[in-house]
């Protein structure tokens, strides 16, 4: 009897420990095609506006887009540059939408540089010369 239940104790072992490796094998697999999934749903879009108000605390960020303000929630990376926004400021806020386009978070912050013709006066640097008179 003893003979007979250590050859099937083993391979009952063998068997779940197979069972184990293929399980888990799937599943390693399966979790990047996963990953690949949502960031192929998430639609990312850039809006132009002016900052009105910029709450670091809440991570939120207020702009007035087409005369109308808009308060949004500020993800990741862009939220670090909460702090130093200024009202006022011309912004390029990068937006992340969901898969049916609603819209989710703000994930890139850039600042617009402001023309070079508006903030100075150009210069003439160009002398005027006299024309000598024909008489």
């Amino acid at each position: 009897m003893k003979k007979f239940l250590l050859p099937l104790a083993l391979v009952l072992v063998a068997g779940v420990a197979v069972a184990q490796a293929a399980d888990t094998k799937p599943a390693a697999e399966k979790a990047p095609a996963k990953t690949a999934t949502a960031k192929a749903s998430t639609k990312t879009h850039v809006v132009e506006g002016e900052v009105v108000s910029a709450d670091a605390t809440a991570k939120t960020i207020t702009v007035k887009v087409a005369g109308e303000d808009k308060t949004v929630p500020v993800h990741g990376k862009a939220a670090a540059h909460l702090a130093s926004l200024k009202a006022g400021e011309k912004v390029a806020l990068t937006c992340v939408d969901n898969a049916a386009g609603e819209h989710q978070y703000v994930s890139a912050i850039k600042v617009q540089k402001a023309a070079a013709s508006s903030a100075a006066p150009a210069k003439t640097t160009a002398k005027a010369t006299k024309k000598p008179s024909s008489k």
